[in-house]
């Protein structure tokens, strides 16, 4: 059996762009920033970010394209394909790419927690888009079939994990 399988949360580095194929089907893509940070040898801490370009078709691309924007935080889940095409020089040009089978969108960049729930959106069925949540001091509930993550209020420092 093979395997061909991507998982990716960070930040969009770019408002994602949308497009359409020929036969009508909405397109959108984006670049996700993913950051590493690590000791070197000497002790030394070290931070490097890699991209991931990530294509989305369907009602998937459009829901994609009116919620999300530069510095929004997205867990993507798909396959990873390399496509060719010759450029204008005739020259062979290749991309790599994450075709996104699932979305889930993260809290709401620059905002507080819980200003918008994480929300998934799927290829196929019925999608749930990310509605704003009403400001209020009572504690709303949660539809449930919505999984939310919970995240702590203080920072996590890197170097107090024993691994």
């Amino acid at each position: 059996m093979y395997i061909n399988k991507a998982f990716i949360y960070g930040n969009l580095t770019r408002d994602p762009e949308s497009r359409a194929l020929p036969n009508g089907t909405p397109v959108a893509s984006f670049s996700v920033a993913t950051n590493r940070v690590y000791k070197d040898k000497a002790g030394v801490k070290q931070e490097s970010v890699d991209y991931h370009n990530v294509v989305v078709f369907g009602r998937q691309a459009e829901i994609v394209t009116q919620y999300l924007r530069k510095g929004s935080s997205v867990f993507v889940e798909g396959r990873i394909q390399t496509r060719s095409w010759d450029d204008k020089e005739g020259k062979k040009q290749y991309r790599t790419e994450i075709n996104a089978e699932r979305v889930q969108f993260g809290p709401k960049a620059g905002g507080t927690s819980g200003e918008y729930a994480p929300t998934e959106v799927k290829g196929t069925g019925s999608p749930t888009t990310a509605a704003p949540k009403a400001k209020s001091t009572a504690a709303q509930p949660q539809p449930a079939e919505l999984d939310t993550i919970e995240y702590p209020d203080e920072d996590i420092n890197p170097d107090d994990i024993p691994f």
